[in-house]
């Protein structure tokens, strides 16, 4: 096998701005695996909140690719997957790109989907769609956003809170979205007592769930809120791997898995089995990214229950395609092999 990898810059269509700081642009750090003719395609979205950055990924890759390089074979991703934490544990990201790449290429050497090495079926009612992110703006600007995304045909819409007119916005929206669900994600944004107080607010409006109200360095107040709430609570930032899960498991109901922060696909189904056993219902996310790296989290729609993974939508061009996607689906039966994403 040889593998090899670049920078690119993403622009994003329009500002996207959360709680902590807004984005015009994002770097993606893509990776290629190529082994008997065939080539997988994978990529990091490296998340400073996280401790990563474009400068670490591609400082690291080289040992990861080393990796790659020295293994028997593309279809020992497991052994792959422990040796890359021997290098990398800290630096999912980066872990993720190369996962996610011998995930697409294995598929390509079987001509199989991914979705079908995972052992899973193509019924469309098994998957669930993806919501569109409205990022903070101001509420005309929001207000617009959402009617035009359920206009579309998006079914399912990500509100991002942290303001102090959080009612306002959600209250705006709802009125030219009528008949879409509707989620909100305060990333870390509320102290316990306010979060409680907006989740009784935001319920008259059906929301559908709130995204990590309150910080992850706060497992206490995220168990407060989770006790007080009308609404079911989702752990994103308090959610990192499937060691993760045991701890907030009494604080949530819903467990966001990303790519970026589990590793790749392969410790993501970890995460999702163990969410399982702690009865948690599941969402699979995801930062800003090319479809080198969605395409390899909508392989995973049939064990989900939510899915927030709009990151390529998000962006002015993707250099790569991906998954087939319409009205907030994903068309995994249109996959032939690997995860679909392919160079424009």
């Amino acid at each position: 096998m040889n593998a090899h990898f670049e920078t690119v810059e993403l622009t994003l269509d329009v500002p996207f701005t959360i709680s902590r700081g807004t984005t015009t642009t994002t770097e993606n750090v893509v990776v290629t695996i190529d082994h008997d003719g065939e080539t997988g395609y994978g990529a990091a979205a490296p998340s400073r909140h996280y401790g990563e950055t474009t400068g670490t990924v591609e400082a690291l890759l080289p040992e990861l690719v080393a990796v790659v390089e020295n293994a028997e074979s593309p279809h020992a991703r497991r052994a792959i997957h422990e040796e890359m934490l021997s290098v990398a544990r800290d630096n999912p990201a980066a872990r993720a790109a190369v996962d996610i790449a011998l995930w697409d290429l294995a598929g390509k050497l079987l001509d199989q989907p991914v979705y079908r090495l995972l052992g899973l079926g193509d019924d469309p009612e098994s998957r669930p769609p993806t919501s569109f992110t409205v990022g903070i703006d101001e509420t005309a600007a929001m207000k617009r956003r959402a009617r035009e995304a359920a206009r579309a045909g998006y079914p399912v819409l990500k509100v991002k809170l942290g303001t102090d007119r959080d009612l306002r916005i959600i209250e705006a929206i709802r009125a030219v979205a009528p008949d879409v669900d509707i989620r909100v994600d305060a990333n870390e944004a509320w102290t316990p007592k306010e979060a409680v107080r907006k989740c009784r607010e935001l319920a008259d409006y059906d929301v559908e769930f709130v995204e990590q109200p309150v910080p992850a360095e706060n497992p206490e107040g995220l168990r407060f809120v989770y006790e007080r709430s009308p609404l079911p609570i989702a752990a994103d930032e308090s959610c990192l791997t499937a060691t993760d899960i045991p701890t907030i498991a009494d604080r949530c109901d819903i467990a966001n898995l990303k790519l970026m922060k589990t590793g790749g696909i392969t410790p993501a189904l970890d995460l999702i089995r163990t969410a399982r056993a702690h009865g948690l219902e599941v969402m699979c996310g995801c930062m800003l990214e090319t479809n080198a790296a969605i395409a390899g989290g909508a392989h995973l729609l049939p064990l989900l229950d939510y899915a927030d993974l709009d990151g390529s939508l998000l962006l002015e061009a993707d250099p790569y395609g991906g998954v087939p996607i319409s009205q907030g689906r994903f068309d995994l039966g249109a996959v032939d092999a690997g995860t679909g994403a392919l160079p424009r």
